[in-house]
């Protein structure tokens, strides 16, 4: 059977009634505002709360316009924590969660979930549930604020045609990078027409793909000693010649990462790098033009490297006791194997609740679509999409992007762009 939005939600529906309960209906229900970031994401949110308040007819989920952006809702948030006028439920990205935390706890205006998990059975509710590394995406100075929602991981997606005909396996693709690169050159070899690969950093919208190349080497973002820069060593240069020799080696095309999505749909691209939430866009621009197959991420350190996690954890910003009480049915309920497994069929994303991957749920769907389970198969390299002290993400990557931009193009050097980055990044952290 192929799974289509239509079908998820109708089985939603009927699958999980056999499981709901009835509840009497309270004489004052709970209204529980609720923010989200990307109006993309209503096609899970709504039917999921939908489905929520049907099982809890004594709580209202209300929720608020989304926000375009995690940025975005960023800001909403610390401006409507100014006013105190905080919504009770928030989505919060995981490299902006940090900056949340460290605004909102000292104004007892985001609360530590502890007492929640520990009447739950403390650890053993989050062993049965998350991996250590999916829980640790909600846990900032060593408490869990947030429980994981969404998670994305970055994959390869291959043109399987194009690597068999350069001599590569697509079911076995090089583990490293130095073997995908010798690979890209080997594709762009049979056909000059055609880019070997696309690891399309230069005009990515946030630092997920930058900090792919530090973390799988098992660098930093940020030393928490000096809170300077992390990849102020090889580890940073060496990203910085990864993106040029993706481009002299992998013979890259400079192109953002809609173009580089289509021109790899047209056949004309070995490789490329990018979110599984895009597994069902890229399975539409290929057709049956090839065969398209996916591969987790390249690790060059495997012992100690991993991939960010780009997505969002649900944050209790309520501090009344009857909507805390609320709230944590929501976030268990968002955060669980049913939700998850919604989710997962609608977005392509990675399960962020480990029961999720049971024969009751997504195992069958794996089964019927391979190239959407390649991302939970690096769920445990999983590590929290990092941010920067000082609340300046945002500019510090556009000012980064600029830079390896200029790398990629030959106009400065990898030894002289890593100087530019670690000294504008220390500035603007200050």
């Amino acid at each position: 059977m192929k799974f289509t939005r239509r079908t998820v939600l109708g089985g939603l529906a009927l699958g999980l009634a056999a499981t709901s309960f009835s509840q009497p209906a309270s004489a004052e229900q709970v209204t529980l505002e609720v923010l989200y970031n990307l109006p993309g994401f209503t096609k899970f949110h709504q039917p999921l709360a939908d489905e929520f308040m049907k099982n809890n007819p004594d709580i209202k989920i209300n929720f608020l316009a989304p926000a375009p952006g995690y940025n975005e809702g960023q800001q909403q948030v610390l401006r409507a924590a100014v006013t105190g006028n905080l919504p009770d439920v928030y989505f919060s990205g995981y490299n902006l969660t940090a900056e949340l935390v460290h605004t909102l706890a000292p104004r007892n205006q985001i609360t530590d979930l502890a007492p929640f998990i520990e009447a739950e059975g403390g650890q053993a509710f989050l062993d049965k549930n998350y991996t250590p590394n999916m829980a640790a995406l909600g846990v900032i100075d060593g408490k869990q604020y947030g429980l994981p929602v969404n998670a994305s991981s970055p994959i390869i997606y291959i043109n399987a045609d194009l690597v068999r005909k350069a001599g590569g396996d697509p079911d076995n693709m090089p583990k490293t990078f130095e073997g995908l690169i010798e690979l890209a050159a080997k594709i762009h070899a049979q056909d000059e027409k055609v880019a070997g690969m696309g690891y399309d950093i230069n005009l990515w919208p946030d630092d997920w793909l930058w900090q792919a190349l530090i973390f799988q080497q098992g660098g930093t973002l940020v030393d928490e000693a000096t809170k300077t820069v992390g990849f102020d060593n090889e580890i940073g240069l060496n990203a910085l010649k990864l993106t040029r020799r993706f481009v002299t080696e992998g013979h890259q095309n400079l192109l953002d990462w809609d173009q580089s999505r289509q021109q790899f749909g047209a056949g004309l691209t070995g490789f490329i790098f990018s979110t599984p939430a895009h597994v069902q866009t890229v399975e539409g621009l290929v057709g049956d033009r090839f065969e398209l197959k996916t591969a987790t991420f390249p690790l060059d350190n495997p012992e100690k490297g991993g991939v960010p996690t780009g997505g969002n954890s649900a944050v209790m910003l309520t501090q009344d006791k009857v909507k805390q009480e609320a709230a944590w049915k929501y976030l268990k309920w968002v955060t669980g194997p049913e939700a998850q497994n919604v989710i997962v069929r609608i977005t392509g994303y990675l399960p962020t609740n480990k029961l999720a991957t049971g024969e009751d749920y997504l195992a069958p769907y794996y089964a019927e679509n391979p190239n959407v389970k390649t991302a939970s198969l690096q769920a445990d390299r999983s590590l929290p999409w990092a941010g920067y002290p000082g609340g300046d993400s945002v500019r510090i990557w556009r000012t980064q992007r600029d830079i390896i931009g200029s790398v990629m193009r030959g106009e400065v050097t990898p030894e002289d762009g890593l100087k530019q980055i670690v000294e504008q990044t220390n500035a603007l952290m200050k």
